[in-house]
């Protein structure tokens, strides 16, 4: 014999009594736990950005739609060729930046004759980043700059190196300053893609 009680939310004989009941019950709680969902991945996950103006071309455009990851850097730290969203401080409360990171806490970075040189603990003669990936070889990075970068700062660049508000002109950018990670372009269709990470080698 089963000593356990049935696990039904309703006896049957209620449930066959008033269907119409228990549908729009479920449906109910159906609704409440996606909107519940909804705000969450809105406001504590994913945030829509649009990017506005050129400071990121070729890469990314103007009004192209683009979903922030907001949790990854609770849990870990920025990369090197991350693409991130800044709280432009100072500004609009709503007004932010999409800029590439380069420089990593505690680096030194130079740049002169158009080209960046990072020296680390591990590289202490330095070396001159290849960005590759994502840049054409005429892209020159003008200034001429050198910053040592204090913990917890980072140093981002505009991929449109001649029109660029970046840290040349705003200095090193604190973590807290960093909203999240650009990983999903949703418009226009033909561009749609996954941001997947475009490290940035010596």
């Amino acid at each position: 014999m089963d000593d356990f009680a049935p696990d039904n939310l309703l006896a049957p004989e209620d449930a066959k009594e008033y269907p119409l009941k228990v549908f729009f019950t479920e449906l109910f709680k159906v609704l409440i736990l996606g909107a519940f969902a909804v705000v969450a991945i809105r406001y504590f996950i994913f945030k829509p950005f649009v990017v506005k103006g050129a400071s990121m071309e070729p890469n990314f455009h103007e009004k192209e739609y683009l979903i922030i990851d907001e949790v990854s850097y609770r849990f870990g730290s920025p990369q090197r060729g991350d693409i991130v969203v800044l709280r432009n401080q100072g500004a609009a409360e709503h007004d932010y930046y999409l800029k590439r990171i380069i420089g990593m806490p505690g680096e030194r970075i130079v740049i002169t004759g158009g080209r960046v040189k990072i020296y680390d603990d591990k590289n202490p003669d330095g070396f001159y980043i290849d960005e590759s990936q994502y840049l054409a070889a005429s892209v020159l990075t003008f200034g001429e700059i050198d910053v040592t970068l204090g913990p917890d700062k980072y140093y981002v660049l505009g991929d449109n190196r001649s029109a660029s508000l970046d840290s040349r002109r705003i200095g090193p950018i604190p973590k807290s300053d960093i909203v999240g990670r650009a990983f999903f372009r949703g418009w226009p269709f033909n561009r749609v893609e996954l941001l997947g990470k475009q490290y940035i080698r010596p």
